[in-house]
């Protein structure tokens, strides 16, 4: 997490700092118009900054995926880079409009404004003659911009709704280019112009890919389902998906797109299988909202599937001796990958896995001490009502060479937090607690 804070930091703060350096006179700007006018640059500059990279991001690009320590992460600054450019678009959007309104009721005088030289060239006659159109486009891309948003960060709004709405930010960033390209003020080919023109091509290269649906194009393999079994008592389906496409093979840890219904769109679950080229992909899904909670009525034996992947940095590398896991609810699913994958060659690493579930299911509960057996992994399970909640002095106390280990944890946010700040308290280096983030949005 410092990682994506530091480059969350740069995003917002590199801009400034080049948009400062490139014009000296900018700090002899004196009068509130001419600080209205400086002000409203800037933001704009800011906003169309963090967008840029927000949209690349979306894009979901596995090259640089590891410089975030995984794309659950990289989605995490996904979604603080959108806050940001809603909160800075606005402040924008105040400053452009608030002395206009201010000069309406009459609490400002209007400037007077000076008469512009006659234009240099073509281009910049057709600039100049765009401006009035560009105000009127970047304000109601604006109002869209901000509606869009505000949908995709309330949870109770439907995903397969969220799905499609979220796609048209791309539309509306398109348009926020053509409204910043007209109306920036500055050297396209200063530090700052070159900066805001690289990360606004990426952008449009970005919007583009999801207008066209190429997202993740490259990672897809199609297959059929070849096996269900739902643990009712735990509300989980196990599904089997037989792949018809080449599959590169997947890391136990990683995670994938799948696609049951193209009107519900892609649903990130991580893969419950190690990858032994026989060209099946195993998943299991918890029910944690309407679609996966008729997932078991609605999926049948034979329907297709479209598999996205893999992603994610989960992989279990560490630098201790020793490997503490603990999984709470359907957060197991990558350490039964894990155990596979080491079932199937001999390990000296002393491994403790902990698993806290509030429905043990006991077919799946059997499956799970028959895999650990055969991986050599010690297992503990959690029941809170039967057994009390797992915490970090309960797992200092069970294993007591702790401290000789990392830990990896994968399971619902608040357990996670609790858990790693009580193992920090008893000295656990931040940098060997590794966590999967649940929230893709």
């Amino acid at each position: 997490m410092k990682r994506i804070r530091i480059i969350y930091l740069s995003a917002l703060l590199l801009p400034v700092l080049l948009w400062l350096a490139s014009d000296p006179e900018i700090w002899s700007a004196s009068g509130f118009f001419p600080i209205r006018n400086t002000l409203v640059q800037l933001t704009g500059i800011i906003g169309m900054s963090v967008m840029s990279v927000a949209l690349f991001l979306a894009i979901r690009p596995a090259r640089i995926e590891p410089l975030f320590g995984g794309l659950d992460k990289s989605y995490r600054l996904h979604k603080w880079l959108g806050i940001s450019a809603l909160v800075v678009a606005v402040i924008h959007w105040l400053w452009a409009q608030g002395p206009k309104w201010a000069v309406g009721w009459g609490w400002l005088e209007r400037p007077a404004r000076g008469r512009a030289g006659p234009p240099a060239d073509a281009l910049e006659h057709f600039m100049r003659s765009q401006r009035g159109l560009a105000e009127s486009i970047g304000e109601w891309a604006f109002y869209a911009a901000v509606l869009l948003i505000v949908l995709a960060l309330i949870k109770r709004f439907p995903y397969r709704y969220f799905h499609k709405t979220h796609r048209l930010i791309a539309i509306v960033y398109l348009f926020l280019v053509f409204h910043a390209l007209i109306l920036f003020k500055t050297d396209w080919g200063s530090a700052i112009g070159l900066l805001l023109g690289s990360l606004m091509a990426v952008g449009v290269i970005a919007a583009f890919t999801s207008l066209f649906g190429k997202v993740g194009c490259r990672r897809r393999a199609v297959g059929v389902v070849e096996e269900l079994e739902h643990h009712s008592e735990d509300r989980v389906l196990k599904v089997v998906i037989r792949l018809m496409d080449r599959w590169a093979g997947h890391k136990a840890g990683q995670f994938a797109f799948v696609t049951f219904d193209r009107s519900e769109g892609p649903h990130p679950f991580t893969i419950s299988s190690a990858w032994s080229g026989d060209g099946k992909l195993r998943f299991h899904i918890k029910a944690l909202g309407d679609y996966t909670t008729n997932l078991p009525r609605t999926l049948q034996v034979g329907d297709l599937a479209t598999v996205e992947g893999p992603y994610g940095c989960f992989d279990f590398r560490g630098n201790r001796p020793g490997q503490i896991w603990v999984a709470g609810g359907i957060g197991i699913t990558p350490f039964m990958a894990r155990m596979q994958s080491l079932s199937h060659r001999a390990h000296e690493q002393p491994v403790h896995l902990f698993f806290s579930t509030n429905a043990p299911d006991e077919r799946f509960i059997a499956d799970l001490q028959r895999l650990a057996k055969s991986a050599g992994v010690t297992l503990h399970i959690y029941v809170p009502h039967r057994d009390g909640h797992l915490t970090a002095e309960r797992l200092v106390a069970t294993v007591p060479e702790w401290q000789r280990s990392d830990v990896w944890f994968c399971g619902p946010a608040p357990f996670g937090a609790s858990l790693r700040q009580g193992l920090m308290a008893h000295g656990l280096s931040a940098d060997d607690f590794h966590q999967e983030l649940f929230s893709m949005r």
